[in-house]
């Protein structure tokens, strides 16, 4: 029997196609559907009701690209370039991770990720060592109960690709639907060599499966080389995001634009690693859907209201006013309906549309720090934190109530990242 759950007398903000304050609205969601948003809607005989009372209701937060496997060692290198980054972190820290480490911290993340209110996640996840790196990858964003994108990230040799990744595919993941779906996390071409980077982007498109990748991020002539490789090669017919984005040219940004790409921003952790300025305003002047993204934990926070914050400020913060046509309801635009076009589920998930997965978050404004607000997007914007967070639902299951996160232990959870991230570090 599906069941009925009606969230009454909250402050609905919907965020398609623009972020909006409905006023004092109900939601009813049937199984794992928003049915209807509306006032005084009959809850029905069976239906679980919550009191939203003092609650801001709205769609879940979507980021679009983290490197979730890293929860392990958060703060581990809080004041580095992104050269030491790649030496501390990728270098000496990722081959230390086992299969039962990757599994540790992927749960620990994503649920991290949940008690924030961020119920979509693109998992950028390149510490494929082995298969059972994978799997357990995979298995552990299952666990968590989050809407997950996993962008599988192969770093063997070229010719091994195809074969690889399509047995992870057919192995790990239903085609036909479910909570944990998969893209490819490509390397080239400004990382891999052109070989690879084709093999990559081929693959997707045999796939049916759009590319995630760090492009844009190493500078103006990379980031020339890069796109002009993707365009001469036809590869932008694949759905494309760029990650990080921060060296193209408005001329680049209009050209990502008419082919159809999108743009995941990471501004703490741009900023943090010294890899650039946020090109938010530029990229989405030029058309392009851009999201946001914590990146990684190793130098970033983990939550969506940090990034929203720091997208904002250092927008608006741009020499001579550039930014200042950047406000509040764009801030949250990138964390909802339009990083769900990012990683691809604008159909499903991002807004409070009828028809869509109930991916909803409630925000308690009856804290000295959210009360009194007199525009609530303003107060999800810039006064919000995770303790904020008072009730999430993933496909119409909660996840989140009263504060506190359900269905896992969390005191088993968190001495079993302690323990493999001290296995990691120490090594």
């Amino acid at each position: 029997m599906e069941t009925t759950t009606l969230i009454k007398n909250g402050v609905v903000v919907d965020t398609e196609p623009e972020p909006v304050v409905l006023g004092r609205l109900d939601v009813r969601i049937d199984g794992d559907t928003i049915a209807e948003v509306g006032p005084d809607l009959p809850a029905g005989p069976h239906a679980e009701v919550i009191d939203a009372t003092g609650r801001i209701v709205l769609p879940g937060f979507v980021d679009t690209h983290r490197h979730t496997w890293q929860a392990g060692i958060r703060a581990v290198a809080p004041d580095i370039a992104f050269t030491e980054y790649v030496r501390r972190v990728l270098g000496e820290l990722a081959p230390r991770h086992r299969p039962r480490d990757v599994h540790a911290g992927n749960l620990a993340g994503a649920l991290e990720c949940l008690d924030s209110g961020i119920t979509t996640l693109l998992d950028w996840s390149h510490v494929q060592s082995t298969p059972d790196h994978t799997d357990s990858a995979v298995a552990a964003l299952h666990e968590s109960g989050i809407r997950a994108v996993f962008g599988y990230c192969y770093a063997g040799p070229t010719d091994g690709l195809a074969a690889t990744a399509r047995g992870v595919r057919e192995r790990l993941f239903d085609t036909t639907g479910g909570l944990v779906t998969m893209v490819i996390a490509a390397l080239g071409p400004e990382i891999a060599d052109e070989e690879h980077a084709l093999a990559e982007w081929r693959l997707a498109a045999d796939l049916g499966l759009p590319v995630t990748a760090h492009l844009g991020g190493h500078g103006g002539e990379s980031a020339r080389r890069g796109l002009a490789f993707l365009e001469e090669n036809g590869l932008l017919a694949t759905p494309t995001t760029f990650v990080h984005a921060l060296h193209y040219t408005d001329d680049e940004f209009k050209r990502i634009a008419a082919a159809g790409g999108t743009v995941s921003i990471s501004p703490v952790d741009e900023m943090n690693l010294g890899l650039g300025y946020p090109t938010t305003g530029r990229a989405r002047a030029a058309g392009i859907p851009a999201g946001l993204s914590a990146d990684t934990v190793v130098c970033s926070s983990g939550d969506m209201f940090s990034q929203m914050r720091t997208a904002h400020l250092l927008e608006r913060g741009r020499p001579d006013g550039a930014g200042f046509g950047f406000t509040t309801r764009d801030a949250l635009r990138m964390a909802t309906i339009e990083g769900a076009q990012v990683v691809g589920l604008a159909d499903v998930v991002g807004s409070l549309r009828p028809g869509k997965q109930a991916d909803v978050v409630l925000l308690r404004t009856d804290t000295p720090g959210m009360a009194a607000a007199h525009d609530p997007i303003a107060a999800v914007v810039l006064n919000a934190d995770t303790s904020s967070v008072d009730t999430v639902m993933v496909a119409g299951r909660v996840v989140k109530r009263d504060g506190r996160l359900l269905h896992h232990d969390l005191g088993a959870v968190l001495a079993d990242l302690a323990e493999t991230a001290g296995a990691v570090v120490a090594a």
